[in-house]
């Protein structure tokens, strides 16, 4: 399954100039979080990252946690609202195979964010207590819903749907997470976008066949 690769950060108004110095740092930031975590980064080594002077990564970002909270809440918002997009009303096989395309996109164009994420999980993400609050699960169970639903109505087979969406989060952040055990396996320096698109087509067929879903 082949797919474009574009940005999914809207601009914002403050003008073409701040948000290119914000991409800047925010790359940056990513590259550093990713490699040292939180506790290790420096604004000091995100300004150097950027070739930037480190009064303006503090114009743009007041201190490190902002400019944290900024990279986990990009890849977060992505990952969110990918699967905000599966419908209930839309056929399993055409939705899950959109889902998979857009999460391994993503492992794709933010190796780095899915890294700094997957980081701060492991420390057991002691900066996003406000991201899981009671309205977390809420919501986790309104996109389970969705695979009730598709059950109730015959066109998948009827498994824990809370399980069908931690295997779709795991199998498709794994290939950036774990990019340098899979390149060491298939004997490469670096995943490439024909590999995700390889990978991207094996998942589609495994989990929607694997839920029994029926297609033309």
């Amino acid at each position: 399954m082949k797919w474009d690769i574009a940005s999914h950060r809207d601009d914002k108004p403050a003008g073409r100039i701040r948000q290119k110095n914000e991409d800047i740092i925010i790359a940056a930031a990513e590259a550093e979080f990713a490699h040292n975590g939180f506790k290790g980064a420096t604004m000091n080594n995100i300004a150097q990252r950027a070739d930037l002077p480190k009064s303006n990564i503090h114009y743009y970002f007041k201190n490190k946690l902002q400019l944290y909270i900024e990279v986990l809440t990009n890849i977060i918002d992505l990952w969110d609202n990918a699967l905000n997009d599966l419908d209930g009303d839309a056929e399993p096989g055409d939705a899950l195979r959109a889902y998979i395309t857009e999460k391994m996109r993503f492992s794709y164009e933010y190796p780095l964010a899915s890294k700094v994420f997957a980081k701060e999980i492991l420390s057991g993400a002691p900066r996003l207590a406000e991201y899981f609050n009671d309205d977390y699960q809420d919501w986790f169970n309104s996109k389970t819903h969705v695979f009730r639903r598709w059950a109730e109505q015959g066109k998948i087979d009827p498994v824990e749907p809370a399980h069908i969406v931690f295997l779709l989060w795991s199998s498709t952040q794994h290939y950036s997470d774990f990019e340098v055990q899979i390149s060491a396996a298939l004997g490469k320096k670096k995943l490439n976008k024909k590999d995700f698109e390889e990978a991207t087509d094996v998942l589609c067929k495994i989990v929607i066949r694997g839920l029994g879903v029926k297609e033309d």
